[in-house]
């Protein structure tokens, strides 16, 4: 290993002895470098969490004690449970809209993230013959594009718009990776009398970064453009602030950053402006978005409450509500802020030890397509590794190292403030390096 790696252990160290939130890495599971291929008896680097958040350590116990309430009490948990099957989704409210800057009435825990991007487009996607489009980004994640796309192709004929000519994907300029705020809002202010719906991501999947959310909405929401996020990599991720920054409606997957499990329940926001009975918005209804002084009389008429709620269809699902309740009174407990802090070191370090490792040679750089500025990115940092690429990664694995590849020649690594620490970011530095310089039968981390 080259000494300048291993005089920058010692920093790292220090930083995770300084760290007023490392205790919080002891509530989490973090596997062992044995048990996910890797080499040795250690735990791993995990650095995964933009694709699955570990496991917290009450999360068994929590679930546990939702099953023996079922063995113990049936279907009288809905209310006399130690957390009421009934409420169980109003416990979560309070804590989710701290974590997205919301008011607790604009968020709900419901479905899978796709399924509520398609709720809330059935209520804020209106095209008309002469306003139709939608605006996603080029590199959007594959199920938004499919989500865009099949919702214009069910519109166009009733609305009378050409279909193929609906989605406007932004892309980079010529030899950039990301996108520029500008370039954003020029497309919006040039198609300003066509576009329906703005809807982006928070955080892009692939590169990392971070788009400016309150200028982009300001700006279209100006020109008459309803304004969604997908918020899939930013919720848990970055200090988000929706009801100040004023988008119409947002979604976002809970197993990620938030750390509920795979598969498990999502989260939507709702702009409080269209919460009132008058708003008149069209929706897909169901039993659990009915006003619930209204929900056990058994009615035909849909009553919604005046919450994000009304966008509920079915009661919900209490196996996967748990684990995103543990995770949050995490959040509650660390703040957001001390989490978005830390984060920035984090990820800070990993950017100056890879540009010092290039700095140094003789060997092929690693390049950074995520932004250099943290305002522009959260956790995750996206590596073009040189060379085998795919070798490379699988080298990383061996070592213990959990992160993820994307072809033909990206590795996402995202440091997570819950539970990583600065000698993790370390520990990858040091794979990673050997990797590339040909160890891939060295040992371990």
């Amino acid at each position: 290993m080259e000494q300048w790696l291993r005089e920058h252990e010692a920093g790292a160290i220090a930083l995770d002895a300084a760290d007023d939130l490392r205790a919080l890495r002891s509530r989490f599971r973090v596997p062992l470098a044995k048990d996910i291929g890797g080499r040795g008896d250690g735990e791993c680097v995990y650095l995964v969490g933009n694709s699955l958040g570990l496991q917290p350590v009450a999360t068994r116990a929590a679930m546990e004690a939702e099953l023996d309430d079922w063995a113990r009490l049936g279907v009288e948990a809905h209310f006399k449970g130690a957390h009421p099957w009934f409420s169980a989704h109003e416990e979560v409210r309070g804590m989710l809209s701290r974590v997205v800057g919301a008011l607790p009435r604009e968020v709900v825990a419901m479905n899978s993230l796709t399924t509520n991007l398609h709720l809330m487009m059935v209520s804020f996607y209106r095209p008309t013959r002469e306003r139709y489009k939608i605006v996603i980004e080029d590199t959007a994640f594959p199920s938004d594009s499919y989500a865009v796309q099949s919702q214009v192709e069910f519109h166009a004929p009733r609305a009378g718009f050409d279909a193929s000519r609906a989605v406007v994907r932004l892309k980079p300029r010529e030899g950039e990776a990301t996108l520029r705020t500008a370039d954003v809002l020029e497309t919006l202010d040039r198609e300003r009398d066509s576009v329906a719906l703005v809807m982006l991501g928070g955080v892009n999947y692939l590169t990392g970064q971070l788009l400016e959310i309150g200028e982009i909405t300001s700006f279209a929401r100006a020109r008459g453009v309803v304004v969604g996020w997908d918020l899939a990599h930013a919720a848990g991720n970055i200090d988000l602030r929706l009801h100040d920054d004023g988008p119409d409606f947002a979604a976002w997957c809970s197993y990620k950053y938030l750390n509920s499990g795979p598969g498990s329940i999502a989260g939507a926001f709702v702009h409080e402006r269209h919460l009132h009975a008058g708003a008149g918005l069209p929706r897909f209804a169901g039993w659990w978005g009915n006003d619930p002084k209204e929900r056990f009389r058994m009615g035909p008429e849909f009553r919604p409450v005046e919450s994000a709620d009304a966008w509920q269809l079915s009661n919900p699902p209490i196996f996967a509500l748990t684990p995103l309740r543990v995770s949050l009174e995490l959040f509650d407990r660390a703040t957001m802020p001390a989490l978005r802090e830390k984060s920035k070191r984090l990820t800070g370090l990993l950017e100056r030890l890879i540009d010092e490792r290039n700095a140094r040679g003789p060997g092929k750089p690693v390049g950074v397509l995520t932004p250099r500025e943290h305002g522009q990115r959260g956790c995750q940092l996206s590596l073009v590794l040189p060379g085998d690429a795919r070798r490379a990664f699988s080298a990383l694995q061996a070592r213990g190292i959990v992160c993820d590849f994307r072809e033909p020649n990206v590795v996402r690594a995202a440091p997570v403030p819950l539970y990583s620490s600065f000698h993790d970011v370390w520990r990858f530095v040091v794979a990673l390096d050997d990797a590339l310089e040909g160890g891939a039968a060295g040992g371990g981390t």
